[in-house]
């Protein structure tokens, strides 16, 4: 399988490690079994069954029994390629609107329903067509009114509570350019009630509530304006496909035909493509195949299969000359080189484009990590890929150091092409790059998600009919010759390119999609179905719960003078091993910057390249985490070359060298980067909260003043690494060695002190009371309007801990919760929303109280209102707090935790002055827990209490009167929030 580069999967089949041919290891073979045929392909490690329904329906199963729980995709082969070309961003609506339910749940009374989303439909076709601003509003405004009647009728997020009900988790949904997929992660008991659900949600859906549904979908056009990556992606595509609908049609939609939708077409859009012989069902995890496939087949045989109109667009145009962009704003500048490559469908193309881009770069050994990277040549440089049906994009990307143009950039980015196209790399790379993928397939293989994202990706680009050669992929790695990679880059790499620059300035294009009037309709959340009591109903094999023992699950020894934490990996032959020291960033600032350093430096025996051709060669690999209260080693691999990683790393922490020009490119190099930290939205927000608990000294900007760093030097920062480890710390092996044998490994390779060296006082900060109502605002050049409310409440109390859990559950955890039901299903005022009572880490200190709404800048201070209403008065619902019980239950039946996780838990409890499993205490508490306790929860620690709003948004689209009614405003500057 693909696993090198993948935009958005990480592709994870574990390959035998046996190098025999592909061609008579990996063959399509058929079985039957339980009354059902499929097909498979041998030596597969996912053992994928390959089931072809009566009416054309494909369900793929891989069986996976490492944990309690199924991760289940539905998927059809349409997505963005197949909208209509006056209705783009259809497959995205139509995704929305899957979530709202059928005839049968989702509503109060159908047959009263009925009449009044005919209308409305009649009345989007109307709205559609009219012409002139004053006659959409009239027509708008008898939508908006209609709307209201028809959602007395409806229930708000039936759906999301009947899958929370069972258990589920990561209720989602994606739209692409070729495909929507549906995803749940079940528990292993809730088989039949999801697949009766499913089966009827697919079964004729009905599109109501959707004008407030309409509604977030502007919002998430608008936050896409507002994103600069967003925009370079978009116009990236629109400029590389001329014709082609990966780049003529956004997933989204236009601004232009969001404002015009048709439930009309979307109807027709359904009707087209949703059909048994476009879609598959992939599972994988905790089952028995043979009575799934049944079930399956018993619900989804109602469906009719019929033709589908494939897109095949004509072939592009091949470019002659480099195309040059430039997209405008506030973000920090960076550049793009995108070639247009064959598809994915070219399994040959595929296997040397996937060893070529990791030639390119592949995180150690790349020509961009060596060359770029390393050298410290650019800010940053990296490459991607895009697969697709069609064709496939490899994507440079590059940001400019400190006196260094963006046009310098791309030089030295197709500098490295020009180096690959010569041949000027080690053969031996396409060797170590095959080990590493192997590695990668190791550690991928037990997520569920993994193995049924990699299958339904098959099932997306060939209906599954290259899973063969998708299985073989890292064997034929192996048969890749350098003169083959040379060959293809020079074919397909020369001036065909698109280059993009993301310059900084105002982007004076966007158009947002304005706020239309929105009357808030009914949620009903007390209201259930007959359906959801019916499937609440059907029986389920109860799951039990397991809890750590951390005395019995985690084995102890010495190292020295170090403490030993111990599990063993049972399962494949992969370790783990971690320093972990008792010193972070707030012991020493310098840390993070030593860590960093380490990267860059060459010791007596081996250069910094050298270093990491070593660990990429060994299929290993090496970090150093500075963090606030630990710095943590990890050292990681295939237990085989155990030896190797720990005494490599070893050698580098204790003989590297000094090196000022190093020192000094990653002082200029670090300058840049946060100067760009203070362009980016997401870092102000954090920056500001960060403001909000701690006051204006704060975790976030506690870093190294300039005159500090510009005064530290190589020896200072080599001085401290040497001596890292001669810091008290502990010892965390996960491996198949066993406890006796890690640790003599482990004693003879890593050298103790007798006595451990005496840390640097830690800095201190404390949450903050929050006495009065305060309003943070920073001014930042966006569409949307960012709020946080933050407020500190009381000290950690574990027995509070049930409660909290219930209470996040219930208020605003999820799609199902009380805050999304209400600021986004029934007001419309936000496409993101949330919150919930977030504890402490550490035992002593204080909880906090965290909501967000993330909006159009005119409907802030509705949005502000409608949050501020929910943080004062909590409303009730006796079915909503059951069905966060039950999800509640569930959750914590099904979740293992396994593999250094087990170490992980114990130390995270250690903190919080635990010795003991806390998931235990708060599943036996579910059951007695009500509304009352809830509702005095909410009275007593949110209700009528002031909060610290913080707001990033545009000084010219929000009104800084309004905001001095929520309490005395400070502006906050941008030296303020960074500490520089």
């Amino acid at each position: 399988m693909r696993i090198l580069k993948q935009a958005t999967l990480v592709l994870v089949l574990a390959g035998s490690f046996s190098m025999a041919g592909a061609q008579d290891k990996y063959e399509w073979k058929d079985a039957s079994s339980g009354g059902y045929t499929y097909k498979y392909v041998t030596n597969d490690p996912m053992k994928a069954r390959f089931y072809t329904l009566k009416n054309g329906l494909t369900v793929i199963l891989s069986v996976n029994k490492k944990d309690p729980r199924i991760q289940t995709l539905i998927g059809t082969r349409a997505g963005s390629n197949n909208d209509p070309k006056d209705h783009t961003g259809l497959a995205h609506y139509l995704e929305h609107l899957l979530f709202k339910g059928t005839q049968v749940y989702g509503t109060l009374d159908w047959s009263k329903e009925k009449p009044y989303l005919d209308q409305i439909e009649n009345l989007y076709d109307k709205y559609n067509k009219t012409t002139g601003n004053e006659a959409r509003k009239a027509v708008y405004h008898q939508i908006d009114s209609i709307s209201g009647i028809a959602a007395k009728y409806a229930i708000a997020n039936e759906y999301d509570k009947l899958m929370t009900a069972m258990g589920a988790q990561g209720t989602n949904a994606h739209t692409w350019t070729e495909e929507t997929i549906y995803e749940e992660d079940i528990p292993s008991n809730a088989v039949d009630k999801y697949l009766s659900v499913q089966a009827e949600r697919f079964r004729d859906p009905v599109f109501r509530l959707f004008h407030t549904e309409l509604e977030a979908v502007y919002e998430e056009k608008n936050r896409g304006l507002d994103n600069d990556g967003r925009k370079m992606y978009e116009t990236m595509l629109s400029t590389l496909f001329p014709t082609n609908n990966y780049g003529q049609q956004s997933t989204i939609g236009t601004v232009e035909h969001l404002k015009n939708p048709n439930l009309k077409a979307i109807r027709q859009f359904y009707n087209e493509y949703y059909v048994p012989n476009n879609m598959a069902i992939v599972m994988a995890g905790d089952f028995d195949p043979d009575y799934v496939i049944k079930a399956i087949d018993q619900r989804f045989s109602y469906m009719q299969p019929k033709p589908v109109k494939e897109y095949k667009p004509a072939p592009e145009k091949p470019i002659s000359a480099p195309i040059v962009k430039t997209v405008m704003g506030p973000d920090a500048e960076n550049l793009m080189i995108a070639y247009r490559m064959p598809g994915g469908l070219d399994t040959k193309s595929n296997l040397l484009l996937g060893v070529m881009s990791a030639i390119l770069q592949n995180g150690k050994a790349g020509l961009f990590d060596l060359n770029l990277n390393k050298k410290q040549e650019v800010l940053a440089a990296g490459a991607d890929l895009l697969q697709w049906k069609d064709y496939s994009i490899l994507m440079l990307n590059g940001k400019a150091k400190p006196g260094q143009s963006l046009e310098d950039v791309k030089s030295l980015l197709l500098g490295q092409i020009e180096i690959l196209k010569k041949g000027q790399f080690d053969e031996s790379l396409v060797k170590a790059i095959v080990n590493n993928a192997k590695l990668a397939e190791l550690q991928g293989l037990e997520n569920n998600g993994n193995r049924a994202n990699s299958i339904m990706d098959g099932f997306i680009k060939s209906r599954g009919k290259n899973w063969a050669s998708d299985v073989a992929y890292v064997t034929d790695m192996s048969t890749v010759t350098k003169q083959q990679i040379i060959d293809y880059a020079n074919k397909y790499l020369g001036n065909n390119y698109v280059l993009l620059y993301k310059r900084k300035g105002e982007d004076k294009d966007i158009e947002k999609v304005e706020k239309p009037a929105i009357t808030p309709v009914e949620v009903n959340r007390e209201a259930q179905s007959p359906f959801l009591e019916k499937i609440a109903a059907m029986p389920a094999t109860p799951v039990q719960p397991q809890w750590l023992d951390y005395q019995k699950d985690i084995q102890k020894g010495k190292v020295g003078n170090a403490d030993v934490l111990y599990v063993q990996n049972k399962d494949n032959g992969l370790f783990r091993l971690y320093y972990r020291f008792d010193i972070g960033t707030l012991n020493d600032k310098k840390l993070m910057l030593a860590a960093s350093y380490l990267q860059y430096l060459s010791t007596d025996k081996y250069s910094a390249d050298q270093i990491s051709k070593e660990f990429y060669n060994i299929a290993c690999n090496f970090s150093v985490q500075a963090g606030s209260e630990n710095t943590t080693v990890t050292i990681s691999g295939l237990q085989e070359n155990f030896d190797k990683a720990v005494a490599l790393f070893e050698h580098i922490i204790a003989n590297c060298q000094p090196n000022d020009a190093a020192l000094a490119a990653l002082k200029s190099r670090l300058n840049k980067v946060r100067t760009d930290s203070k362009l980016n939205k997401g870092n102000i927000q954090k920056g500001l909260s960060n403001y909000a608990m701690y006051g204006a000294k704060n975790p976030f900007n506690y870093t190294l003043p300039q005159a500090e760093l510009d005064g530290l030097t190589a020896k200072e920062l080599t001085d401290m690494l040497h001596n890292l480890m001669n810091y008290k710390h502990s010892v965390i092996y996960w491996g198949p060695q066993t406890l006796a044998a890690a640790t003599a490994d482990i004693s003879r390779l890593h050298k103790v002190p007798a006595t451990f060296a005496q840390a640097p006082a830690a800095t201190k900060f404390a949450k903050q009371a929050t006495n009065n109502a305060q309003v943070l605002f920073a001014d930042y050049d966006m569409v949307q309007s960012e709020v946080n409310w933050v407020r500190n409440n009381g000290e950690y109390d574990p027995a509070n801990t049930g409660i909290i859990s219930l209470f996040n559950n219930y208020f605003g955890g999820g799609m199902g919760s009380i805050v999304f039901q209400t600021i986004r299903e029934s007001k419309a005022l936000a496409y993101s929303t949330y919150a919930f009572y977030a504890s402490p880490d550490r035992k002593n200190e204080k909880y906090s109280t965290v909501a967000y709404v993330g909006c159009q800048a005119d409907k802030m201070n509705e949005a502000i209102a409608g949050m501020n209403e929910l943080l004062n008065v909590i409303p009730r619902s006796e079915k909503g707090l059951t069905t966060a019980k039950l999800s509640m239950k569930q959750d914590i039946e099904t979740e293992r935790i396994t593999n250094d996780g087990i170490i992980f838990s114990y130390l995270a409890a250690q903190k919080l002055g635990l010795d003991y499993d806390i998931r235990k205490q708060v599943y036996e508490s579910i059951d007695k827990m009500n509304f009352d306790e809830v509702k005095k929860f909410h009275d007593n620690n949110l209700a009528n209490k002031p909060y610290i709003y913080c707001i990033v948004a545009s000084e010219k689209k929000v009104n800084l009167e309004d905001l001095k009614k929520l309490g005395e405003v400070k502006k906050v500057s941008l030296e303020e929030i960074f500490g520089y």
